[in-house]
């Protein structure tokens, strides 16, 4: 187990968005939920307090804090994707049912948690020793919402 461990504050849909995270990714499971026990006053008995799920060897966990904070770009979660069906798979999951696109393989998912949904295959093509070919991708990923490699691979070759 990680001495760190990401706790992600949600407005009362923890288990349910962790329900939703691991369905997408190998690896992933949910490890345990805790209940409010019959006599918190502040909870009705039985309803999820905290969530621990695991993404992809990752520990997570999901607190049902209330609306007070809600989630920002300022934190994201950065999944290195092997190819373009991967991106695709989880890009289309992730802004179903509410969520949101962004710029450069970012988006929001229904929950508001930011991802960037990334190409295995961008960092190779942006860091390619030729800025000139490099700078060519560079400019096609900055148009683009979802990260497309073919084309991406064709503004790299010019």
């Amino acid at each position: 187990m990680s001495k760190i461990t990401p706790c992600l504050w949600f407005d009362g849909n923890a288990e349910e968005a962790a329900n939703f995270y691991v369905s997408l990714l190998p690896g992933s499971r949910v490890d345990n939920v805790m209940r409010s026990p019959a006599d918190n006053p502040s909870t009705p008995a039985g309803a999820v307090l905290l969530v621990d799920f695991t993404l992809a060897g990752q520990s997570f966990k999901g607190l049902n804090g209330g609306p007070e904070f809600p989630f920002t770009e300022a934190v994201s979660f950065f999944v290195d994707c092997e190819d373009q069906a991967e991106v695709d798979r989880l890009w289309d999951a992730l802004i179903e049912k509410g969520g949101s696109p962004g710029q450069c393989g970012w988006l929001r998912d229904r929950y508001g948690v930011s991802w960037q949904i990334v190409p295995r295959q961008l960092g190779e093509i942006l860091g390619d020793p030729d800025t000139e070919r490099a700078g060519r991708a560079m400019e096609a990923m900055l148009k683009m919402s979802k990260i497309d490699v073919a084309a991406l691979r064709r503004a790299f070759e010019g």
